[in-house]
């Protein structure tokens, strides 16, 4: 049995979710396929995937042995690519994390120019606004904003983007726009309840003076989405990251107020799993990402971003 190209179907079996198209990939039969994946599971003294009539997923075992070999495979081609100084852009499958609202706005609308620069390359975009575990979602890279809580990562900071107080024009019109902090007492506010900046309670700084502010609300939406849809139809004001509305406040169809005092930034990473190194394509999406949003996210950069581990 060749040993690595048995490897290398196997992920093609994991990547597309079955045997028939790992075997038109490669143009070779089914039964092949499904010999290939057998012997490995025998030389590996495991079993990796579990077949049914409607799916075919991988075990745990198959899932750890499918990441890690993956990642193997991968660092190899680059390898070969880089001894023989070759000029081609990327190739292979690039597994990118990142909410769903940022991506939505921030992200899809930028991809043509970096899919059409790499038409070699296979991009899945993972949208999901929990924090998931990169190593056994088999993720390359992922883009999150604000602060980071997690430990088995390596980040590098790439932009930060100003928190501001917005609704929509309509809504001053029928409550006076706060002038100082403490005038939000008297507003309606919608609560981003996974805002790890603040949520209800608040610190606005302007020169050497704080004021500390907790917004009162009858509604609190966990996604960006929905705070965007409330804030959208006039429900009330909200702190929000300027990311999350700069289309329309581009357009005028949300204002903000308070521009003179400032709010925690929101910090933008990029996240690698730690004790391997980023693959290629994961540091140049990366780069990618950190150059087209530069216009916005740059201004609010607070220092040099460095390389840091997550505590």
């Amino acid at each position: 049995m060749d040993r690595l190209a048995a490897i290398e179907i196997y992920i093609r079996v994991v990547d597309t979710g079955s045997f028939s198209a790992a075997a038109r990939h490669y143009d070779i039969g089914q039964p092949a396929v499904s010999k290939a994946v057998a012997q490995l599971e025998d030389w590996l003294g495991v079993k990796l995937l579990l077949r049914s009539t409607r799916a075919l997923t991988p075990t745990e075992a198959g899932q750890s042995f499918y990441v890690r070999a993956r990642r193997a495979v991968e660092e190899a081609d680059e390898a070969v690519l880089a001894a023989r100084g070759t000029a081609v852009g990327l190739t292979g499958k690039l597994r990118v994390s990142a909410a769903v609202c940022f991506a939505r706005l921030h992200i899809v609308p930028r991809l043509p120019a970096f899919m059409e620069k790499h038409p070699g390359l296979d991009l899945e975009l993972i949208l999901d606004d929990r924090n998931i575990d990169l190593v056994e979602e088999g993720i390359d890279l992922a883009l999150r904003m604000g602060e980071l809580i997690d430990s088995n990562m390596t980040a590098k900071r790439i932009g930060e983007a100003r928190r501001r107080v917005v609704a929509t024009p309509a809504y001053f019109e029928r409550h006076r726009a706060p002038k100082a902090p403490s005038d939000l007492l008297s507003h309606r506010a919608v609560i981003y309840s996974r805002d790890l900046g603040g949520g209800e309670n608040w610190t606005f700084r302007k020169d050497t003076i704080d004021q500390s502010v907790k917004l009162e609300g009858r509604v609190a939406i966990s996604a960006t989405e929905g705070l965007r849809a409330a804030v959208l139809s006039g429900m009330g004001l909200a702190v929000a990251s300027e990311w999350a509305f700069s289309p329309e406040l581009r357009s005028g169809e949300v204002v903000s107020v308070l521009d003179d005092w400032v709010l925690p930034s929101v910090p933008l990473s990029a996240l690698y799993p730690t004790g391997r190194m980023a693959s290629s394509k994961a540091r140049q999406f990366a780069a990618f990402v950190e150059e087209c949003l530069a216009p916005e996210f740059a201004p609010a950069l607070l220092g040099r971003p460095g390389r840091q581990r997550v505590a």
